[in-house]
């Protein structure tokens, strides 16, 4: 859930009573795995079996294949330009895993794991003073990071479709959001932008704390695949970096079996 923010005024934090809750449609419900199947469609490319687009060899994922063609349009060393794709990927990986966890700490790692719809208040404080949608942005670098790793053709499959799906997300929360939410939440769209984030605050802080405990547990598969990167991309074996992303992603859901929950709770 991405859009629980607020207009003007204290700031008062999602709650979780169950007047604040609506059954969600499926697509939002089970949205965790929905991402994980483009991910999975992402890697395995099932069209390539059929039509052997991408091929089999050495440089058959994206990072290669950008590193190719950034070594001959720009003239620099091969090695140079593997590092340069490799530093747009860690930036993208950390630039998301920052930017949802600063928005989980003030929408609550609780709302954003949710299956749930909630709409039972709205917060305006962290990174939704810029945008309406933090967390999904922030998915976004995540999305690119992981894209490198992939067959170029699953790499564009899994951006454009995960761009596409949370769209949809986008469009299912905002009416719901405005029919709980009112007038208060139909000013906030105005004046904030969806997506693209603004380079100032467009509505005034609360002084709402951030619970980062929450957040980061609730993020720590993101912050998984930065490191990662980071640590084991220099290597320059997709498969290793593969498996510890893989890793990342077991730790998080151990945690996930453990409910975050709000102090308001």
């Amino acid at each position: 859930m991405d859009a629980q923010t607020t207009q003007t005024g204290p700031a008062i934090r999602p709650a979780a009573e169950a007047k604040g809750m609506s059954s969600a449609p499926l697509d939002f419900r089970f949205r965790f795995w929905v991402i994980a199947l483009i991910y999975v469609i992402g890697f395995t490319t099932p069209w390539d079996w059929v039509l052997h687009l991408d091929g089999h060899g050495p440089n058959a994922h994206a990072w290669a294949l950008l590193a190719l063609n950034l070594a001959k349009s720009s003239g620099i060393g091969l090695d140079a330009a593997f590092n340069a794709v490799l530093v747009v990927g860690i930036l993208c990986a950390f630039g998301g895993a920052w930017l949802r966890t600063w928005g989980s700490a003030y929408l609550g790692g609780d709302v954003m794991l949710d299956p749930q719809l909630r709409g039972s208040a709205m917060v305006a404080d962290g990174p939704f003073r810029y945008l309406r949608n933090p967390l999904y942005l922030g998915n976004l670098g995540n999305a690119l990071a992981l894209a490198m790793l992939m067959p170029p053709t699953g790499a564009v499959f899994a951006v454009v479709a995960i761009v596409l799906f949370q769209w949809r997300l986008i469009l299912l929360e905002e009416p719901f959001l405005k029919a709980r939410l009112g007038d208060a939440y139909v000013e906030y769209c105005r004046r904030v932008p969806r997506v693209l984030p603004s380079l100032r605050p467009r509505v005034p802080a609360s002084g709402a704390k951030g619970r980062w405990l929450q957040a980061i547990l609730a993020e720590i598969y993101q912050w998984g695949v930065a490191l990662c990167f980071l640590a084991v991309g220099w290597r320059y074996n997709e498969t290793l970096l593969l498996r510890c992303v893989l890793v990342s992603l077991g730790v998080s859901l151990v945690v996930r079996a453990f409910p975050l929950r709000s102090r308001e709770a």
